[in-house]
């Protein structure tokens, strides 16, 4: 079991980051933040997420034009924002991936299939990631307020990766984060048969 100390930095003391310290987070950090999402479970090992990560100043500036405006500040002050994203040839890497059963042959020529199984498993990888970077020392401050179509011919202009949700990553500002909203309570959320 985790000490309550692990569970407060992952959990119940984390929060979603509005802005940042002017400190930036190194390439290892990034390495080290995929190499622990990665393990977190996925449909047959599919693994669809795909990560992009914006740091330099010509990247931001790319990205500004697609963001909410009430998303601009806090992604262009973060030191890092990632593209949390899905591959929809996910499954042409199954046979390495997954090499126990011909699992390829269950998505080819199967358009629905493909993107169900790639969002659903890729927005999981996605929560990995909010743990990994928390887990590490991290900060996260993830958003959807952004115009996904303009933003993939962007970013993305083979049309094989679709964006879900960008997260900026570094260290958060403590004085910029809201009040704790409440939760639901157990008896609201949850039900044991």
């Amino acid at each position: 079991m985790l000490s309550n100390s692990s569970l407060e930095t992952l959990f119940t003391k984390a929060r979603s980051q509005n802005g940042w310290l002017n400190k930036d987070i190194t390439d290892e950090q990034i390495q080290q933040l995929y190499d622990l999402l990665k393990f977190g479970p996925t449909s047959a090992n599919s693994c669809p997420a795909r990560f992009t990560f914006i740091r330099s100043k010509e990247a931001k500036e790319r990205l500004r034009p697609y963001l909410d405006s009430g998303n601009i500040e806090k992604s262009m002050s973060a030191p890092a924002v990632a593209i949390i994203s899905y591959d929809i040839d996910f499954y042409k890497k199954l046979p390495y991936l997954f090499p126990h059963t011909n699992a390829k042959s269950w998505y080819e020529g199967k358009e629905q299939k493909i993107k169900l199984t790639a969002e659903l498993n890729a927005t999981l990888q996605g929560a990995y990631f909010i743990i990994a970077a928390r887990s590490i020392g991290l900060d996260c401050g993830p958003m959807i307020g952004f115009n996904k179509e303009k933003l993939n011919q962007e970013f993305f202009p083979n049309e094989k990766i679709k964006s879900i949700f960008i997260c900026g990553i570094g260290y958060g500002d403590k004085t910029k984060v809201h009040r704790r909203s409440p939760r639901l309570d157990f008896e609201d959320a949850c039900e044991i048969l």
